[in-house]
């Protein structure tokens, strides 16, 4: 099957959204199937093979963080060129409503149309704004998935319709196999995320440290992720910054082994998410975790049965369970074995399955409109059947 897929994000910063769509990527071309995905990026980032840029992307506020997208003429050109000279049999868009690559797509593009739904935000003025924009794009959709079923509500609420819900995929082994790193161990807490971006819940973390440090006094922080490092301990006391480490941006074998190496991972992001992928990630490794009582996280951790959840925005409730938890060896090793089991369902190996399944679905469909049409033609016209 030949498959065009469509990112909405800049290639050049990694998010959930990109890496979801390069692994479903890498998933499909080891079956044997022939992948294209257009992204923007800048045009000297050396790409993987399959990824084709469309362009600089820029800096827009879009659900409550900043996204760099793709939009305009230039855009436009790079997607319809894509599309003819890709010849695709389905193509697969991720944030179609999004104003960027997604939504170009949609309007320029012809055959077998599948879209996935990232986000979760109940109160878009934005979407509910540019409703009459978004309709006849979406009305050109085959079929719609949502990563939750909180992703899934935003679209019904905001544009009608429905969606089938197939979760964020990852390779589970890739981290279950990961080497500890053993300067990455000893009651360490674990955090993963852009620092500067508030909704992903530094600073809540940040405020409940000096409860944690209080009671484990041989605990540390490990933080990897991009931002502004001074910032983020500005609110911490002096003597204990030095308990804080920042790792910076980590590659994907360093992401993988770091959630290996530390006993406890902490999630403490505030709104604005639809799944929760360095969830996933966590559990796959092995790594207990302590989250945000998001509605996303709670039901990615099996309303806490695989990882234990804290009042949202609550300092004091994390620092309590972080301490309980780093005091009980017994529970982190339930956490973990529970989590590990949990997190098999999420694996790339049912994720991509369910995915493709909805591919041949509207790619048999498409088919078969395709065949009625030809018979109709003939019957019309008084043609021979083939």
């Amino acid at each position: 099957m030949r498959i065009g897929i469509v990112c909405p994000y800049s290639w050049d910063v990694p998010g959930g959204v990109q890496f979801h769509i390069r692994d479903l990527a890498e998933y499909f071309i080891r079956l044997g199937h022939e992948v294209s995905v257009l992204a923007p990026a800048d045009d000297d980032t050396p790409l993987p093979p399959y990824v084709v840029s469309a362009g600089r992307a820029v800096p827009v506020p879009y659900n409550g963080s900043v996204a760099r997208l793709n939009f305009g003429f230039l855009s436009a050109a790079r997607v319809r060129r894509w599309l003819h000279d890709g010849e695709f049999d389905v193509i697969h868009i991720h944030e179609p409503t999004s104003p960027s690559l997604g939504l170009l797509a949609c309007w320029a593009a012809s055959g077998p149309i599948v879209a996935t739904f990232h986000t979760s935000n109940p109160r878009s003025r934005a979407m509910i704004a540019a409703y009459a924009i978004l309709q006849a794009a979406l009305e050109k959709i085959s079929a719609r998935i949502a990563v939750s079923e909180y992703a899934r509500r935003t679209l019904v609420e905001h544009l009608g319709g429905d969606a089938v819900v197939i979760p964020n995929g990852v390779d589970v082994d890739y981290f279950a196999r990961a080497e500890p790193k053993p300067e990455w161990q000893g009651e360490t807490i674990g955090f993963i995320g852009r620092i500067d971006e508030p909704r992903k819940g530094l600073p809540v973390l940040m405020k409940a440290l000096p409860k944690i440090l209080a009671e484990r006094p041989n605990a540390r922080l490990l933080v990897a992720g991009r931002g502004d490092e001074e910032e983020a301990v500005e609110t911490l006391p002096k003597e204990l910054r030095s308990r804080v480490e920042f790792l910076g941006m980590i590659s994907d074998e360093d992401k993988a082994r770091f959630l290996r190496s530390i006993d406890l991972y902490i999630a403490p992001n505030t709104g604005g998410e639809s799944f929760g992928i360095i969830l996933v990630e966590a559990m796959s490794a092995g790594a207990p975790v302590l989250a945000s009582d998001l509605p996303a996280f709670a039901q990615v951790l099996d309303q806490g049965a695989a990882g234990e959840l804290f009042t949202n925005e609550d300092a004091d409730t994390l620092a309590e369970a972080a301490v309980r938890l780093l005091g009980d060896p017994v529970r982190l090793k339930q956490l973990s074995r529970q989590g590990s089991a949990h997190v098999r369902r999420f694996d790339w190996s049912t994720v991509g399955a369910d995915i493709l399944s909805v591919y041949e679905t509207v790619t048999a469909g498409a088919a078969a409109v395709a065949t009625d049409e030809r018979t109709g033609l003939r019957a019309r016209f008084g043609l021979a059947r083939d």
